[in-house]
């Protein structure tokens, strides 16, 4: 179950330690690391293959940047 003390004691603060910041970078670390989509799409509940190919948009530096100013 997530908590702000379970994210706090990761050494996580702010917007991304939250359930959504924790799912996406989920989402990006597991197809950075070569997971399949289909299966990234199963583990998320994703309806849409295309939802999931989202995240493999996500892993070059300049796109993580990007994205990661969402959560400042």
């Amino acid at each position: 179950m997530w908590t702000a003390l379970s994210c706090k004691g990761a050494g996580l603060s702010g917007p991304a330690a939250s359930p959504k910041g924790l799912r996406h970078a989920f989402g990006v670390a597991a197809v950075s690391s070569g997971i399949p989509l289909n299966m990234v799409q199963k583990w998320l509940g994703h309806a849409q293959l295309s939802t999931t190919a989202i995240y493999a948009d996500a892993v070059g530096a300049e796109e993580q940047d990007i994205a990661r100013k969402m959560w400042e």
